[in-house]
């Protein structure tokens, strides 16, 4: 399979250096604005997960492109999932499926551009900030985290720094929880520009605002809604406890699954108990208030994203501008007794993707088709008029956004470890285990999947069917060895 991979990815340096692909600076090609929101989930406007959620601005951009309702990641934490989606390689093709080892460091993707990289090469100004590879504020290494620092002209903080110094409260945790520091929330006295997202919007303003060479990828990292939670005081009174809905519950829905999906989380190198948290919301009686951190943390993403839309709208090139709006995987909220990622559920799996194609997508329309972060990397290129590089495993959504009610068949994969797979096609989602065990939802029926079908014989044509669509390859674990206990 290494030989094979190599044989690609030669052929994709070859047509990267063709003159056929470097466009020059022209006025004729769109620019791009590319935003990620870390750890969002299905609660915005656009996607309705949560009656409550604010979402104005994301409402707004909605309204200027299409919205696809059943898009999935391809993975469920963080750095494999923006790997995948940034190089166009399947964690199963590769073997990046936790977050360690650095991507970088692997010879797989030696030869890969990543989709900034691409578009520098192509004759692009590519300017990004705050997180877009993997990074976190858990720790001054992981500030850094594992940026493409050959695909950028300017980055803020810096090429080899994704993330600015964060406020925090000096108590900690500030909800009192046993387990981390990191599981937390709070309220900080601060104006919004204060706070890691706050500079990297002021400086990608700044940058988007600027009258400087076209075409430009301009790339901006929203870290909230990861955690931890803080957050000045007026986004938690846009939702006050009182009034705080929780997500649909039931208290039996494990008894139907297999013991491998409800195995702790430690044996997948998380250092979370995930069942443990959820009996910690109980017994405290902080559910509501967790909730109430998530949300506040939504809208504050939100009113991030309204400052990057107004700088493109007071730049005067937004009618020259693709723009990309995606998240790297959902989060649990005590859904199925989860907080965090981590699972093949929907919670984990479904993210929003928004995309403005201006004179291409109908403004204000949606798809319920089912695709990939994945789909993005050919998408841009399609748009931009650009070679598509012959590795990618994604589809262009160009076909979609040109007809918002295209219908098809089409499954899409998500990947948490070694062998373990959710396929989502239309309706149906079916999770296989490495371990042999399965769960199979219909959620037009089981929004919430708390009915497992695996074993339903009325199912099983449908079960079958979605079998044939897991990958047929599953890389070994790039941590060393096949299983993701290890």
């Amino acid at each position: 399979m290494l030989k094979i991979l190599k044989y690609f990815y030669a052929i994709t340096a070859v047509m990267l250096l063709s003159p056929g692909l470097v466009i020059g600076q022209s006025s004729s090609y769109p620019d791009i604005l590319f935003i990620s929101i870390d750890d969002l989930n299905d609660w915005v406007g656009p996607l309705g997960g949560h009656p409550q959620a604010q979402t104005p601005n994301m409402d707004r951009l909605a309204e200027r492109g299409i919205t696809f309702t059943n898009a999935r990641s391809p993975a469920v934490i963080c750095n494999p999932s923006r790997t995948a989606m940034m190089t166009g390689l399947l964690p199963s093709t590769t073997g990046l499926y936790m977050n360690q080892p650095d991507w970088r460091s692997l010879e797989q993707y030696q030869e890969i551009r990543t989709i900034p990289s691409y578009f520098r090469d192509a004759g692009y100004h590519t300017v990004g900030a705050g997180k877009l590879f993997h990074s976190s504020t858990y720790n001054t290494p992981a500030y850094y985290g594992f940026n493409d620092t050959t695909a950028w002209d300017l980055y803020y903080p810096s090429l080899e720094r994704q993330l600015p110094d964060e406020i925090r409260p000096h108590d900690r945790p500030a909800n009192g929880n046993p387990f981390s520091e990191l599981f937390d929330w709070g309220t900080v006295t601060a104006d919004d520009r204060a706070t890691g997202d706050g500079q990297v919007i002021a400086w990608s303003a700044d940058r988007i605002k600027e009258s400087n060479t076209s075409p430009r990828f301009n790339a901006v990292g929203i870290y909230r809604p990861h955690l931890p939670w803080y957050l000045p005081k007026e986004y938690f009174d846009l939702y006050p406890l009182d009034k705080v809905e929780l997500p649909p519950f039931l208290e039996e829905d494990l008894d139907d699954l297999p013991d491998y999906a409800t195995r702790p989380l430690e044996r997948s190198g998380i250092y979370m108990p995930a069942m443990e948290i959820h009996d910690w919301f109980i017994d405290t009686g902080l559910w509501k208030e967790g909730v109430q951190a998530y949300l506040a943390s939504i809208s504050f993403a939100d009113a991030m994203l309204g400052r990057i839309l107004d700088a493109l709208e007071q730049s005067g090139r937004q009618q020259n501008t693709i723009i990309i709006l995606w998240s790297d995987h959902g989060f649990h909220l005590g859904e199925k007794h989860r907080w965090r990622k981590h699972t093949l559920w929907n919670e984990s799996t479904r993210v929003p993707l928004i995309i403005v194609a201006p004179e291409i997508a109908l403004p204000g329309s949606s798809s319920n088709a089912t695709v990939s972060l994945m789909d993005i990397y050919p998408t841009l290129t399609e748009l931009a008029g650009l070679n598509t590089p012959t590795h990618i495993q994604g589809s262009s959504l160009v076909p979609i956004l040109r007809n918002p009610s295209l219908e098809s068949n089409r499954s899409v994969i998500t990947t948490h470890g070694y062998s373990n797979h959710a396929v989502t096609q239309g309706r149906y989602r079916y999770i296989k285990y490495s371990d042999g065990s399965e769960e199979l939802y219909d959620i037009e029926t089981d929004p919430n999947e708390w009915f497992n079908r695996a074993s339903d014989p009325q199912f099983l044509e449908i079960k079958e069917s979605l079998i044939l669509e897991l990958p047929e390859y599953n890389a070994p674990d790039a941590r060393g060895g096949d299983s993701p206990g290890n």
